[in-house]
């Protein structure tokens, strides 16, 4: 009797979204065997370490090229993945991390594109956590995230109706003429800010 498999084309796709297509894969199961289709080696090695990671069995990898299909065995019972959360169970209430401060449109510092290109990953990664932050803070050019046309504008009107509070400093908004161009989340002040960051746990980017 042959294995039933699902195949994923995952190919042209940006970081992190071969492993997020493979993790909701791994949380819909409804088959033995699911066959993924990357290309490049950094989406290879981040799918087959995932799917190791989760408890499931990469039963092999054939290379073509820069293109690679990765066969992993669902795999059932305590040593598979944990079930995946409810929107209820996301929400941000108890997190670990109550606050992200977002300071820019982009992720570091080198190269413009790149940096826009990691930010609208990490955004988008973000809905897929297991846990939610409370709030988002965007301030300087952090704050065109949230204004009409941002690449990012969905994901973020996405973790706004799971309850992350977005937070635009107002200051930003008017130095840079966008105020009227808010999308999603509301204008905020430095004093509201800054109470927020004295008293919660915050990481930033």
């Amino acid at each position: 009797m042959s294995d039933l498999i699902k195949k994923i084309d995952a190919r042209g796709l940006p970081c992190p979204e071969p492993v997020i297509a493979t993790k909701k894969a791994l949380e819909s199961g409804g088959y033995e065997i699911l066959e993924i289709v990357v290309d490049g080696p950094s989406a290879r090695e981040n799918v087959t370490r995932f799917a190791a990671h989760s408890g499931h069995k990469v039963d092999g990898v054939r290379d073509e090229g820069a293109v690679s299909t990765i066969r992993i065995r669902y795999k059932t019972g305590e040593a598979a993945m944990a079930a995946p959360a409810s929107d209820k169970d996301k929400r941000p209430e108890g997190s670990a991390v109550s606050t992200i401060l977002i300071t820019s449109d982009a992720i570091g510092s080198g190269d413009d594109e790149l940096g826009a290109l990691l930010m609208r990953g990490f955004i988008s990664t973000l809905i897929e956590a297991s846990k939610l932050p409370e709030r988002l803070i965007l301030m300087n050019g952090g704050v065109r995230l949230a204004i009409e046309d941002s690449a990012s504008l969905g994901n973020l009107s996405k973790l706004s109706a799971l309850g992350v509070e977005i937070l635009s400093c107002g200051t930003c908004l008017d130095f840079y003429r966008v105020k009227d161009k808010l999308a999603v989340g509301r204008t905020s002040n430095m004093f509201e800010i800054s109470e927020i960051l004295l008293r919660g746990s915050t990481i930033g980017l």
